[in-house]
């Protein structure tokens, strides 16, 4: 299982938000190039980024930020948040990013998903983000009737990449993600799963790799604040 240590970039700062909250914002560092070259020092294979204020623009806003982590790094990252469209997709793969993220396109133009996908093999993931076992979108601002795996199912044939399943209710509250729908999940699908939202000590971690069917799993404010050990965590996830 991969380790995706999170960038989530705020003004062009190193951030966190507790439930998707933008006024509820921790700083932990305002260099994100230097944050990502930290990872990848420690031995991070990927790097998971989130451009938060064009998750809500519906447009890239942090894209300097990127683009320097870009520059600083040798492992692949992916992004999301505000990529809503080819160009938008095109330009972010030209740039060197590994993936893009989409999440709320997911929903609202999931024809653009499968033609992204066709086009870049390998290179566009979906992002679901839930409450209570339902879709939302714009940022975690709105809130649909759509099912998680209903909305999963729906790609299986398009070559997507990986979905990337957050608990909106888990993220940045340091209780431990939700295993069990992240399992279930996993186990409903064929494309490989990313689990994220309060991913918060090393035995959350072990957990998520023990059920054998996670790829990954996404952590920031532990691997900030220190609740989890990063070498530790990638010995353990590596053996």
């Amino acid at each position: 299982m991969i380790l995706y240590p999170a960038i989530d970039l705020k003004d062009g700062q190193c951030v966190r938000l507790l439930h998707g909250e933008m006024d509820k914002a921790t700083v932990f560092g305002d260099d994100p190039a230097a944050q990502a070259a930290e990872f990848e020092a420690a031995g991070c294979e990927w790097v998971h980024l989130v451009d938060l204020n064009g998750a809500f623009a519906g447009e890239p806003v942090n894209a300097a930020a990127v683009e320097a982590i870009l520059r600083r790094i040798e492992v692949p990252a992916q992004l999301g948040g505000g990529i809503r469209d080819m160009a938008t997709i095109e330009a972010w793969l030209s740039r060197g990013l590994a993936r893009v993220i989409l999440g709320t396109v997911a929903v609202e133009n999931p024809a653009l998903v499968r033609d992204a996908a066709r086009a870049f093999p390998g290179k566009v993931a979906v992002g679901i983000d839930a409450r209570n076992g339902r879709v939302a979108t714009k940022g975690w601002a709105e809130e649909t009737d759509i099912l998680v795996t209903d909305l999963a199912r729906s790609f299986e044939d398009a070559g997507v990449a990986a979905i990337i399943y957050t608990d909106i209710l888990r993220d940045g509250a340091m209780t431990g993600p939700n295993v069990e729908a992240t399992e279930a999940l996993a186990r409903a699908v064929t494309i490989p799963v990313i689990a994220s939202g309060g991913v918060s000590s090393l035995a959350d971690l072990v957990t998520l790799r023990d059920t054998g069917v996670i790829a990954g799993a996404i952590s920031g404010r532990a691997l900030y604040d220190g609740a989890i050990d990063l070498p530790a965590a990638l010995a353990a996830l590596r053996a």
